[in-house]
């Protein structure tokens, strides 16, 4: 089987949009895009997916699952002192394709367009990367996030329990806990976290003996959520590392392709012993380490020398008086990537906001994958608010 291709953010095209010619594209699309149509001027949440360069509602991303092969929209109107603000957010999957990619990135712009001239306010935007989600986004998922193999063009939607095609989910985090799809191998098992097999009808939840209480407990509400999707029907396990082996451990086993069992026919307790005794001692890396921040840093953007300049203004730690209205700014927090624009910026610093954060992760050695947020001075989120001084 041809291994999929990983997409790589770096190699995308971001800098393209946000020009004049890309946003007199954008005007009459936005007008004549179906799926807009139903934004309304009032607190809502919305998810689409990109099908065949199209638009579509999602279900599944709005219950926190997403297809690493797919790209995704989702929309947060929300209010904030009697006023409404919102969050645009596309959702690049690991492999996705180049032209889903693009069509999510133009299409966030232009929902941005025509929410800002149908209601009259600016959406802050976000890109969000499969296994980097920001802290926002991954805000809006009490229950956790759940990334699956596949997409909509391998039909992976809303399958039977009867004939589903089983998964080995991998629960890791401490306060975000991430859910992702591995192989089922007894080498993706460790002793730091949790791990949920679904076969469909039966769900069993692995537990190492070092897995964290917030992982254990996300798992169990992960359990009841596919079971009530599933009208009740699955029946749900739970077991730890250090148990002795018995008929639930020997079902489970059998899953995995260590196992000399076909699936569902029970492994006895002396193959279980010897599965067990093969699992990774580690924890599976730390579970905080992707949300530690590097050191901050603001960069100004400015033209008012009468060419384009990037100077870093502030490291280490960083107080908001440091914005000023007549230039775009580069806030790096270590986790997340923000691009603030003035509201007496030129058009040169606002159109080029975006170019120089892609340049910024580039040439200082940043993760590609990092969460980039383009927000406009008064419509600032709590998050980017937080990150100072």
């Amino acid at each position: 089987m041809q291994k999929k291709k990983i997409f790589k953010i770096e190699d995308s095209n971001i800098e393209g949009i946000g020009t004049d010619a890309d946003k007199e594209c954008r005007a009459s699309a936005a007008e004549t895009e179906k799926a807009w149509k139903k934004v309304k001027a009032k607190e809502s949440f919305h998810c689409w997916r990109i099908e065949n360069f199209k638009v579509k509602k999602n279900e599944d991303a709005k219950n926190g699952v997403f297809y690493n092969d797919d790209s995704y929209i989702v929309l947060k109107i929300y209010k904030k002192e009697d006023k409404l603000c919102s969050d645009i957010h596309f959702w690049l999957g690991e492999t996705t394709s180049q032209d889903e990619y693009g069509t999510a990135a133009y299409k966030t712009v232009e929902l941005d367009d025509f929410i800002n001239a149908k209601h009259g306010f600016d959406p802050i935007q976000h890109r969000e990367v499969s296994k980097h989600e920001s802290g926002l986004f991954l805000s809006y998922y009490p229950h956790g996030i759940r990334l699956l193999d596949g997409g909509v063009a391998s039909g992976f939607n809303h399958v039977e329990p009867e004939s589903y095609k089983s998964r080995l989910l991998w629960m890791k985090g401490k306060k975000k806990i991430r859910v992702t799809e591995v192989p089922i191998s007894v080498k993706s098992l460790n002793s730091g976290d949790v791990f949920i097999l679904d076969c469909g009808l039966n769900l069993y939840q692995y537990q190492g003996k070092a897995a964290g209480k917030n992982e254990k407990l996300q798992a169990g509400k992960l359990q009841r959520m596919i079971d009530d999707e599933r009208r009740g029907k699955p029946d749900v396990f739970v077991f730890s590392q250090t148990d002795k082996p018995d008929d639930t451990m020997g079902i489970f086993f059998s899953y995995f392709e260590e196992s000399s069992k076909e699936p569902g026919q029970e492994c006895d307790a002396e193959e279980c012993a010897k599965l067990l005794a093969t699992i990774s001692e580690d924890a599976g890396g730390d579970d905080a380490a992707w949300e530690k921040d590097s050191e901050k840093s603001l960069w100004q953007l400015s033209d008012a020398s009468g060419k384009l300049t990037f100077t870093e203004v502030a490291k280490g730690k960083v107080k908001k008086d440091k914005l000023v209205s007549d230039d775009v700014f580069i806030f790096d927090v270590g986790s997340e990537i923000f691009v603030w624009v003035g509201s007496k910026a030129s058009k040169s610093e606002k159109k080029q906001g975006m170019i120089f954060a892609s340049k910024y992760l580039k040439e200082h050695d940043r993760p590609a994958y990092l969460p980039v947020s383009q927000i406009f001075e008064g419509g600032e989120n709590e998050v980017f608010e937080g990150s100072f001084d």
